[in-house]
């Protein structure tokens, strides 16, 4: 742990990292405030989207991911692909464990035991919701949670095109089948663009800028000066990325406290399930902890912009289904806090030198 400890002091994230659950907090409260006070801010925002992508949202979410992205030594990817088991524990734990736990978990909790206070047909609306987050495991964010548990940046970006190459053939019938419908219409253009904003910018930007850098400066003035005025960007834009997103949910929050309360309480036990799961699997078979603790987040965490805009597609805005996935959106960050925290901490149980993984 103290070993742990001295790697997060000497990040060079400081400040903001040291008292970062207090940082969300405030975030989160300052966002529903200026949703309430002041309504034109995400009204104006809201017209800056394509696809159901918020493109101020996008612009946040690459300042976080692009400081990683110049981690990544290019040679290190095609050596990443030679190393199987972190690649097997993301795919098997999103794709054959993931989705079906969830809807387990949801039936459980929304038509069983919170019987009493949802009816019927509602707690149906909400399991849908709940489902499509269990089918959409996450593209873009896992880049900062794998940033905050010192990943390796380049199986990360591996583990991460795996999954959205998997992701284009395996939603649809796992949606369909779960759900009992058949017409699960994939938005493609919510997929694809967010894969070319969340993955394919950000990481041209950093492989040009590190080429530039290195080229012109040499690699040391790049690893000990270079990438050092980056060590804010991911926390800055993580906790900007809050307020918006909590000032477009505020009226969301307040009008439906209890029902938020109820949905979350699944799809809070299904994430900390499933990133056990896959931890626990990666401890087993010895991975690095830069490979488990991403491998773990890709399938804990989940790619909201998808799940929200197949839910508005197939259930409509107004519905329980559309609300579910809003509040998948809203436990995220606060719940993958805690599971950065419990990876940083558990740091030690795993190899840290470099095996065949």
């Amino acid at each position: 742990m103290e070993k742990q400890e001295q790697q997060n002091k000497g990040s060079g994230l400081g400040f903001f990292e040291r008292y970062l659950t207090i940082w969300v907090a405030l975030c989160i409260i300052a966002g529903v405030v200026i949703g309430q006070i002041f309504p034109a801010f995400p009204e104006t925002l809201s017209r800056f989207e394509y696809a159901h992508v918020s493109i101020p949202v996008a612009i946040l979410i690459w300042l976080m991911i692009y400081p990683m992205m110049l981690k990544i030594d290019f040679s290190s990817i095609v050596r990443a692909t030679k190393k199987p088991k972190g690649l097997t524990v993301t795919c098997v734990t999103n794709w054959l464990i993931k989705p079906f736990t969830m809807y387990l978990i949801a039936v459980l909790f929304l038509k069983v035991i919170f019987k009493p206070w949802i009816g019927a047909d509602l707690a149906t609306d909400y399991l849908a919701g709940a489902v499509l987050l269990g089918a959409a495991p996450c593209t873009a964010m896992v880049f900062v949670w794998s940033h905050l548990t010192d990943g390796d940046p380049a199986y990360t970006l591996v583990q991460v095109a795996v999954n959205d190459l998997i992701l284009l053939v395996a939603f649809t019938p796992i949606v369909a089948f779960l759900l009992g419908v058949s017409n699960v219409s994939v938005p493609y253009d919510t997929l694809f663009l967010s894969v070319v904003l969340f993955v394919v910018i950000p990481l041209a930007g950093g492989y040009l800028s590190r080429k530039y850098v290195i080229a012109h400066k040499g690699i040391e003035y790049f690893e000990n000066v270079f990438l050092k005025k980056f060590n804010n960007t991911t926390i800055v834009g993580l906790l900007l990325t809050l307020i918006i997103i909590f000032s477009f949910q505020g009226e969301i929050i307040l009008g439906n406290p209890l029902h938020i309360g109820l949905i979350a309480v699944p799809l809070i036990i299904q994430t900390f399930f499933i990133f056990f799961i896959a931890y626990t699997w990666a401890k087993i078979w010895k991975l690095n902890h830069n490979i488990a603790a991403p491998a773990a987040m890709i399938g804990a965490s989940n790619f909201f912009e998808l799940a929200v805009a197949v839910a508005i597609s197939l259930f409509g805005l107004e519905s329980g289904a559309a609300l579910a996935t809003v509040v998948g959106v809203l436990v995220e960050v606060p719940v993958m806090l805690a599971l950065v925290r419990i990876a940083n901490r558990t740091g030690h149980w795993f190899p840290q030198k470099s095996i065949q993984n």
